[in-house]
């Protein structure tokens, strides 16, 4: 227990099929003071599957400095918030670093509840090496950074893992290709859902494969480091 008597508890949530969150992340949303949450609609939707009716604002990117100081001082009172995002891990990708951060700061206990997360569902599944990985989430979208990012995967021998939106797909394979060769590249798309697709192969039949197609849904890339093909 830290020094304050309130509790901050990151909850993982389904990335999809609703059906992939634990017994234990049910039982603290059930029972903590507060839940934020990045999407209160998409939230609300998960919460009453699991008759959940802990009270919900909303924290996400553009409101979290404001709203962060307002959920530090109700766990300083002493209250247990859930910290829950989009979907998966809160704090990867997501917003919560700066909340975890103060927390600890202020002698709160923090304390995880694991559960989904895409890039390591997208991993597990890619037939690449696991043994060492490397995960960035979105590349930057234009200029010189990406073209530092790009020049720093390159390089690295671990396999690499990241988030693409879908109108971006084609133009960062493309790039990555560019930059670092035509090598093994797994595109997951829409993990746990309906529509769940895995394709595998080299950056130019991959790319070969999805023209002409209308890419929908969440994406992450998994690529072969350098010199590693799996």
């Amino acid at each position: 227990m830290g020094k304050q008597g309130g509790r901050l508890y990151l909850v993982s949530t389904p990335i999809g099929n609703l059906e992939d969150i634990t017994l234990r992340a049910i039982k603290v949303l059930r029972n903590v003071d507060l839940i934020a949450a990045e999407d209160t609609r998409r939230a609300r939707q998960l919460l009453a599957r699991y008759r959940v009716k802990a009270p919900i604002t909303s924290f996400f990117e553009h409101n979290e400095p404001a709203k962060k100081e307002a959920l530090i001082r109700r766990l300083v009172e002493g209250q247990a918030i859930a910290l829950i995002s989009d979907a998966g891990t809160p704090g990867v990708s997501d917003p919560g670093f700066r909340l975890v951060k103060q927390a600890i700061e202020e002698g709160i206990e923090v304390i995880p509840i694991p559960g989904p997360s895409a890039h390591v569902a997208a991993l597990v599944v890619s037939g690449l090496p696991t043994d060492s990985f490397h995960f960035f989430g979105f590349l930057p979208p234009k200029g010189s950074k990406r073209k530092k990012r790009l020049e720093e995967i390159k390089e690295m021998r671990g396999t690499i893992v990241l988030y693409e939106a879908p109108h971006r797909l084609l133009r960062t394979l493309q790039d990555i290709k560019d930059v670092c060769g035509d090598r093994q590249i797994v595109v997951a798309r829409e993990l746990t859902k309906m529509y769940e697709e895995v394709i595998r192969g080299e950056i130019t039949e991959v790319l070969e494969g999805l023209v002409g197609r209308k890419i929908r849904g969440e994406i992450t890339l998994v690529v072969a480091g350098r010199g590693r093909g799996g």
